[in-house]
């Protein structure tokens, strides 16, 4: 059966001397693996279309096995994020934990959009560690974790002090503290960051403003809950975490006025 979706190439690798095979999140079915044939040789019509991050209208042949890729046109190449070392790095990451964190042919509701608008953020040049930070807090609920981030995790109490707890997966009030003993305080201004990158739009999330290190707490967070409730190791957060160990490969930019979510 042929079908022409719109999707967003996930990954792309080398097979034989002149194939590829490509995982394309689509919009209209999910994720789906094809096979691209001729697609490395640089004469090739798939070759343009198969490289990593384009967003693309494919043309589908599918069946009960792998499917191929027939045809394709671009609808943006990405090509800030192919240019740019951190925006490739942050990209990566994005589509290698939806990879991860989706099966094949699966309608996984409202990844596509998320995908999407990660990447076009990204290459619009927003802050790729902020589009990242909030692509994790936005994929827990598909991972099978849903924090408590409106009211306490033990009593329900929506008013007082928070702190975050990694055993409760969630905030706790003062009156819980003694519930864990290794409960994270939260300031009011990281209570609130934390409630905006799990539950509002990414548009609203792009133009925040935020400093390394309330990034760096933000990841903390996050990641520790992957670490501790999902267990997915990412080649793509190891790259990550070496480009941050090593001064002088990015670009220093100019810190900003940080801003708040509401």
């Amino acid at each position: 059966m042929l079908n022409k979706w719109e999707g967003i190439i996930l990954k792309s690798i080398p097979y034989g001397e002149a194939n590829k095979i490509v995982t394309i999140f689509t919009r209209e079915a999910g994720k789906l693996t094809a096979m691209a044939r001729g697609a490395k040789k640089p004469a090739s019509r798939l070759s343009a279309i198969t490289q990593n991050f384009t967003h693309g209208s494919f043309l589908l042949k599918t069946g009960k096995g792998m499917g191929s890729l027939e045809q394709g046109e671009t609808i943006d190449s990405m090509r800030f994020i192919r240019e740019d070392l951190e925006a490739t790095a942050y990209a990566s990451y994005i589509v290698e934990l939806i990879d991860k964190l989706t099966e094949d042919r699966e309608a996984t509701r409202n990844v596509y959009g998320l995908l999407y608008e990660a990447l076009h953020a990204i290459n619009e040049e927003y802050d790729p560690e902020a589009i990242s930070l909030f692509v994790e807090w936005k994929m827990l609920p598909i991972a099978g974790v849903y924090p408590t981030v409106h009211q306490c995790a033990n009593c329900g109490a929506t008013e007082g002090e928070f702190a975050f707890s990694f055993q409760e997966i969630g905030f706790l009030c003062h009156r819980c503290f003694h519930i864990d003993p290794y409960i994270v305080r939260l300031s009011p201004t990281q209570l609130r960051l934390i409630r905006t990158f799990y539950t509002v739009p990414i548009e609203q999330v792009g133009s925040l403003k935020l400093k390394k290190t309330t990034k760096q707490f933000m990841k903390k967070i996050v990641r520790t809950i992957y670490d501790e409730q999902v267990g997915i190791r990412l080649k793509s957060r190891n790259f990550l975490d070496q480009l941050e160990r090593m001064p002088g490969v990015l670009p220093e930019k100019k810190e900003q006025p940080e801003t708040e979510g509401e």
